[in-house]
């Protein structure tokens, strides 16, 4: 019993080793691929970031365009408000010409000619004017069109400012540190510099003083020395400084990455949890419209097993057809037991059977309908 047990959780064992490698294998697959994805999006970024400079360059010269348009249109605008004074003034003129050609009628035939000559030049300019209406129409929607076209190249341009903003103020805000870092480097040099220049005119105060106190002499270089050795820690503080910008730096720039990897597997992770959720509901969904045609079979089953006599013929195909409903309602749990498997909810029991009553079982199935199909066994 010992060994068996000890067999049985060597064997569980081996499964969770053998899962364990698994997952490490999948775990493996999606870094790759999740590195992948990232040379792929640094590459679709690059291809959007010059299609955007390219756009921004045809929004560029669409203005200059439509600009030029409004400029065209403006002034076929004047044009037709100047053809169309001179047609109001030509409409006066007629009208007088009519008045004096009806006056005149009886006396002038010539007139009456002429009348009809004018009146041909009215239709003619009428005709003319509805061309033009409808040429202005026609640029009136050009122009509308345009201006959509504008607006809505604004309103992307407005959003690659925003972007750029953005970054323009995180630059800033790099360089008001790298300023400031500059600044305080600036400010130790000068501390070096104001410490070389006392060191300085301590030796000159030394020379002057050499011939009279040997003593001051003495402990001027072992002062000298002294400042030498803080101008090497100054010097090797400002190295380690350096050294600690660019370490700082470098862990900046890891950070960022760090972020955007979490963000992609934070993504990921919750498109795998909708899916998971989606394929349970999916488990959940057919195995309840499993369950409902099942049950009125396994209803009907019964009333034909209490109305069929033991002794009948058929009673060994309706003894069959329990067996086979009690399998499919262990399927149907079996599915239920699937999606509990996958969120964690079920422990999973191992426990032995007997091979030969399931082989029976098969057997049996077969031979009722063996007869039917001539199948010899």
């Amino acid at each position: 019993m010992d060994n068996q047990n000890l067999t049985e959780q060597l064997l569980i064992a081996n499964q969770e080793k053998a899962r364990f490698e698994a997952e490490l294998i999948l775990a493996n697959i999606e870094l790759d691929f999740q590195n992948e994805e990232k040379l792929k999006r640094a590459a679709e970024l690059i291809i959007v970031n010059r299609e955007l400079d390219f756009q921004n360059q045809e929004r560029v010269k669409r203005a200059a365009e439509l600009i030029i348009a409004n400029k065209e249109l403006v002034f076929q605008n004047s044009e037709k408000e100047k053809r169309a004074t001179e047609l109001v003034i030509a409409y006066n003129q007629l009208d007088v010409q009519s008045r004096e050609r009806e006056q005149r009628a009886a006396e002038l035939i010539t007139a009456g000619a002429e009348l009809v000559f004018q009146n041909q030049e009215k239709e003619k300019r009428a005709a003319e004017l509805i061309v033009a209406n409808k040429e202005l129409h026609f640029q009136n929607q050009e122009k509308e069109k345009r201006a959509a076209e504008l607006i809505v190249a604004n309103k992307e341009l407005h959003i690659q400012n925003k972007l750029k903003e953005k970054l323009a103020g995180e630059l800033i805000i790099a360089n008001k540190e790298l300023i400031f870092q500059n600044l305080e480097k600036e400010k130790r040099a000068d501390e070096l510099i104001v410490a070389n220049k006392k060191l300085v005119f301590e030796n000159q105060e030394k020379g002057k003083r050499a011939a009279e106190l040997i003593i001051a002499n003495i402990e001027l270089d072992f002062q000298d020395e002294e400042k030498e050795k803080r101008a090497a820690e100054l010097l090797i503080a400002l190295k380690e400084l350096g050294y600690q910008d660019e370490e700082k730096s470098k862990r900046a720039a890891e950070l960022i990455i760090a972020n955007r990897e979490l963000l992609v597997q934070k993504l990921e992770k919750e498109r795998r949890a909708v899916a998971e959720a989606k394929k349970d509901e999916f488990f959940n969904m057919v195995s309840h419209e499993f369950k409902t045609p099942l049950t009125n079979i396994k209803a009907i089953h019964q009333l034909l097993e209490k109305k069929t006599d033991r002794t009948d013929k058929i009673f060994p195909f309706l003894a069959n057809a329990s067996n086979s409903i009690q399998r499919l309602e262990k399927l149907i749990a079996d599915l239920l037991d699937v999606t509990k498997i996958n969120s964690g909810q079920i422990d999973l029991n191992i426990a032995a059977f007997y091979f030969s009553d399931a082989l029976t079982n098969s057997i049996a199935n077969v031979q009722l309908a063996a007869h039917q199909h001539d199948i010899l066994l």
